[in-house]
């Protein structure tokens, strides 16, 4: 985190996201006091919480991928959280605190993606030592004249080139121990609470090398990682360097009659209020504080507003900021400048089945002309809007390419646009007379 200064870390999201510079700017500046935060003294740094943000802005304008490119910038844990999955009728199981269990499980996953890493080597070794052995007696008739070390080291080194990857071996291999959920979203292991006292259960299969190369691989990364030193880690991070995302906040906001079957909209808000304030949940890796966790909220804020929200809180998102529906101008940027660029996407999809896609300039003009008036004429789904349409001017091409012997070329022009787009083009007409 430390290289990333408030304006590197725009200047990253401006590589996948368009427009939008004041959600930008506050959550670069989020990102990095947490970093000024980890150099303060222990004393002091205790004190200093984040400052929470709440995004106001129309679906499709980039308030999750802000958030999702955050996370990926510096390597945090992520999750995404709706607000309104916990105001549905009958909901069981699962509580506001899930979304710390969520987030612990993700840092869970990406520190023990690490660590695997780390030990791999020594892994790989044990693991092709295994897999030669069970190889071995089925590559005999490929080596007649060596002896059995010699076959050994002969069938250990087809396997760690990937030459018989394919080739099918009969091995016990580890079963995975299923794990049981109770109400509130906690999961318990049976051989977790047995503290290992049950022997680990194997099955023989039938599977290929390179199946079994995987699973082995798994097994032995984890009897190499120290269970206690990977939930430490994990836990840390989570508290430290978290990132919740809480969309549809608008959708519990509303003023007015909240009676009926739905859970209380503000109810929900009180619950969500102590995880935001700061407090300790329980998960099977440890005990979380979520008190250093940063948290999101985004909504479309249509019908309510942040004011809509108890004042509680309010008072602990601090920064709020509004993203702009995107124009014709944005469009044609989203189409073309991005590093996933949508054209790319496309261009390079169709590129495998030896279809080369050229768009001249005054066909993307259009394709984002129609996209925008789209959007004014129906429901605002943003850049969303782009993909619908794309698949809609390209349903041809992608339906009939397939087995092509050489690469051809296909030119998508304004007459092109217009051709493929006819039906789109004359509701839009329509809509000019109806008033």
């Amino acid at each position: 985190m430390e290289q990333f200064t408030p304006k590197q870390i725009v200047k990253e999201l401006d590589r996948f996201i368009i427009g939008q510079d004041a959600a930008k700017k506050a959550v670069a500046i989020a990102l990095r006091n947490r970093y000024r935060r980890s150099r303060l003294p222990e004393a002091l740094r205790e004190e200093i919480t984040p400052k929470n943000i709440i995004m106001q802005g129309p679906t499709g304008v980039g308030k999750t991928e802000i958030a999702r490119r955050l996370a990926k910038i510096v390597n945090a844990p992520f999750v995404k959280v709706e607000a309104t999955k916990f105001t549905e009728v009958g909901y069981v199981g699962r509580d506001v605190e899930s979304m710390i269990r969520d987030l612990v499980e993700v840092s869970v996953r990406m520190v023990r993606e690490e660590r695997s890493k780390d030990v791999e080597a020594a892994a790989r070794k044990n693991v092709i030592a295994q897999l030669a052995k069970a190889a071995a007696p089925l590559r005999k008739s490929a080596y007649p004249e060596l002896g059995e070390k010699e076959l050994f080291a002969a069938v250990a080194k087809e396997i760690a080139d990937g030459s018989i990857a394919d080739l099918v071996i009969e091995l016990s291999l580890p079963e995975k121990p299923k794990s049981q959920q109770l109400p509130g979203g906690v999961e318990i292991n049976i051989m977790d609470m047995m503290g290992g006292l049950l022997p680990k259960r194997s099955k023989v299969k039938k599977v290929t090398v390179a199946q079994a190369y995987k699973l082995l691989m798994e097994a032995e990364c984890e009897k190499l990682i120290d269970p206690e030193s990977l939930n430490a880690e994990a836990i840390r991070r989570a508290e430290n360097e978290g990132i919740i995302f809480i969309d549809e906040m608008d959708k519990i906001a509303a003023k007015g009659n909240t009676s009926g079957p739905d859970v209380s909209r503000e109810g929900v808000q009180r619950d969500i209020l102590p995880i935001v304030e700061g407090c300790t949940v329980n998960t099977k890796h440890g005990p979380v504080k979520t008190d250093y966790i940063l948290f999101i909220a985004a909504g479309a804020f249509h019908i309510s507003s942040v004011s809509d929200l108890i004042p509680e809180l309010q008072g602990r998102f601090p920064i709020n900021v509004k993203l702009d529906s995107l124009t014709e101008k944005d469009f044609v940027e989203i189409l073309t400048k991005p590093d996933n660029a949508i054209l790319m996407q496309y261009t390079e999809l169709l590129k495998v089945d030896n279809v080369a896609l050229k768009f001249t300039d005054e066909a993307i003009a259009k394709i984002a002309s129609v996209a925008a008036a789209e959007n004014e004429n129906s429901e605002n789904i943003g850049a969303r809007r782009l993909h619908t349409i794309m698949e809609t001017l390209l349903d041809d091409i992608s339906f009939n390419a397939g087995n092509l012997e050489s690469m051809i070329e296909v030119v998508v022009d304004k007459q092109y646009v217009l051709t493929h787009l006819d039906k789109t083009i004359r509701t839009l007409n329509l809509h000019k007379y109806i008033l």
